[in-house]
């Protein structure tokens, strides 16, 4: 954690922290005094923060950190195959031992990955212990649910909901109608529309206007900032520090903004969304005012449904109607901010139509369609 420190960014910090907190699950002997998993994974997280290494811990800690620092295992553990099994299970398993999500497995993985190769750099291993080694079990990975996209009438009586959520108390609600309009019409994530200022927007009076991001905002927690702040000031995903990415964006969001720049105006620092105090939205902000306004907008069967049960579906569903537009996937990824290998494995199963046109081809190959 220390070497990787000054270099990373927040949330790569907290990843990371949390994969060794994970693995200490296996890497840590039982006992009849021994502290829960729980327990066992909190005092980790804390203990890996370089800024803790002097001090004592919280006194909520003291017995779990006592213990790890009693009864780890040593590295050379891991040439033994049954605690190679034990890491593995940790990695793939949450602790009430239903399987970890697809992505939460990967995220922890490469935290694992990274702190071998720091060990085989300095000496203490000679390989990867799970070099080979893969997830039992099949997962769905990363790969959108299609119940969980909105048509055009859903999205828009999405929108309407969340202007009716909090009316009544600083306008909670229409504070986010454009934030999550962003990403329903420009697939941004939300980190990137937290982090949107004044002077990246093109905003004309008439027809299709142009964001041009260059900033995220995403949470981390503020052990894992280096400002002590919730949020990391940070640049894109995956791109260059300095990198940016121009989106164009149709009228209907082009107006949508203008009314919440005319409506609420801007952060001291330019950007056009804060909470009421004019700070940085917090993530739990708009995750209140997004299930408060799920029930207003959909029937009851809906609201029990995966459908858009996140905001950031909206983003999921943008990417989509891109797709079914017959926008170039390319050009589709460029607009997104991912590759097009990650787009064509994430969407691939949502673009309507295609299992129609396939069963055509299928038809004709057979010859069915003559004797129709």
């Amino acid at each position: 954690m220390a070497s990787r420190w000054r270099t990373a960014a927040a949330k790569t910090r907290e990843g990371l922290a949390d994969s060794l907190a994970t693995v200490a699950l296996a890497m840590v002997e039982d006992g009849k005094k021994a502290p829960t998993p729980e327990e066992t994974r909190l005092a980790m997280r804390w203990a890996v923060v370089p800024a803790h290494q002097e001090e004592e811990p919280p006194a909520e800690f003291v017995a779990a950190c006592a213990w790890l620092r009693a009864r780890s295992l040593r590295l050379s553990a891991l040439t033994d195959p049954k605690v190679v099994r034990d890491v593995q299970y940790r990695l793939s398993f949450k602790l009430d031992d239903t399987p970890a999500a697809g992505e939460t497995y990967k995220r922890r993985r490469r935290g694992f990955n990274t702190a071998m190769e720091y060990a085989i750099e300095c000496g203490y291993l000679e390989e990867n212990p799970l070099a080979g080694v893969k997830r039992a079990g099949a997962t769905k990975g990363d790969v959108v649910d299609p119940r969980v996209l909105v048509n055009t009438v859903q999205g828009d009586q999405l929108l309407t909901a969340v202007s009716y959520v909090g009316s009544v108390h600083r306008n909670r609600g229409r504070r986010l109608v454009a934030f999550f309009a962003c990403q329903l019409y420009a697939a941004m994530r939300p980190a990137e529309t937290v982090g949107l200022r004044q002077k990246d927007c093109y905003l004309p009076e008439k027809g299709w206007g142009t964001l041009t991001l260059k900033e995220s905002r995403p949470v981390s927690g503020k052990r894992w900032t280096d400002s002590g702040q919730r949020h990391d000031k940070r640049g894109l995903k995956s791109r260059e520090p300095e990198a940016d990415r121009p989106v164009p964006i149709p009228p209907t969001l082009v107006a949508m903004l203008r009314a919440h720049k005319a409506e609420f105006g801007t952060a001291k620092d330019g950007r056009l969304f804060a909470n009421e105090r004019g700070a940085v939205l917090g993530t739990s902000s708009d995750w209140r005012v997004w299930q408060e306004a799920r029930p207003i907008a959909l029937p009851p069967d809906k609201v029990e449904s995966p459908l858009a049960h996140r905001p950031y579906d909206l983003r999921h569903t943008c990417i989509t109607n891109w797709l079914n537009a017959g926008v170039p996937g390319a050009e589709v990824a460029r607009r997104a901010g991912n590759s097009p290998e990650v787009i064509h494995r994430r969407n691939e199963g949502c673009i309507d139509g295609h299992e129609e046109v396939n069963n055509s081809k299928i038809e004709r190959a057979m010859g069915w369609t003559e004797r129709v």
